[in-house]
């Protein structure tokens, strides 16, 4: 079974990419220019595959269109770039809003009593099943590609952290033995972030990210690929580390 899926992704990756596929990617994915012609090439393959075995659900009366499932996917797959990848394993599909939509979510307070509310959401990811997004948001985020809030990158990365890797900021690292690396350095930053956010500093890396160690691993992610130089200048440990899992080096492509 698994032979026959590598052999089915190797056919599909070899498909002519549609220029109008292109035309869509190069208008709403400013980051793809940046990007050289060989990693260009490589990121058409991953999206004919994505496009193919990831079901697009429109929800709130949106209809899902080429231009919606490419500016996903492009921006997806971007993260799997050099990588042995399986394609986000647990995930079957992506529901997408027109805009923010409302969710309903448990929170424990201080005093232990767990509160339960509606939430705006601008996307979320789901263990096993599915991600969910607001294609305006979505929209946006992929056009300025300097601000460091990205909310595919944010709900991918959580994809990658749960998809084999322990759902606490530790996904599946080449080397077992990069650990003990990997966990020292993310929780020094991690433990930065919360200080500086509960002191009020102004942080690079979006506050968010001191809610919990995963959400530092999407924040310090979309940090990585939108503001790479200034990740590079002010949390130098945490890019090296980045820069091994993803095996890309953003700073060099600004």
């Amino acid at each position: 079974m698994f032979g026959f899926k590598k052999w089915r992704r190797k056919q599909l990756s070899r498909r002519p990419f549609p220029k109008d596929w292109l035309a869509i990617i190069e208008r709403n994915m400013p980051f793809y220019k940046k990007l050289t012609a060989e990693d260009q090439k490589e990121l058409h393959g991953h999206i004919l595959i994505f496009i193919n075995e990831k079901r697009f659900e429109g929800c709130g009366g949106l209809q899902i269109t080429d231009e919606i499932k490419l500016t996903i996917a492009a921006q997806a797959c971007i993260l799997l770039l050099h990588r042995q990848t399986d394609y986000y394993p647990g995930l079957s599909s992506i529901l997408v809003y027109p805009q923010a939509y409302i969710a309903r979510q448990a929170e424990r307070l201080e005093s232990g009593v767990v509160a339960e509310g509606p939430h705006i959401r601008l996307g979320e990811s789901w263990h096993r099943g599915s991600v969910v997004l607001s294609w305006d948001d979505v929209y946006r985020s992929a056009a300025d590609i300097h601000d460091g809030h990205n909310v595919v990158f944010h709900e991918f990365a959580h994809q990658l952290d749960s998809s084999g890797g322990k759902g606490d900021s530790t996904p599946v690292l080449r080397q077992p033995s990069n650990y003990i690396v990997w966990a020292r350095v993310l929780q020094k930053d991690y433990e930065k972030l919360r200080r500086d956010v509960s002191r009020r500093r102004h942080t690079l890396l979006n506050g968010y990210g001191a809610t919990n160690p995963a959400e530092f691993f999407a924040v310090a992610t979309e940090c990585f690929f939108e503001k790479p130089k200034e990740l590079q200048k002010q949390h130098s440990d945490l890019y090296d580390e980045l820069k091994s899992f993803y095996q890309q080096d953003p700073a060099q492509l600004f």
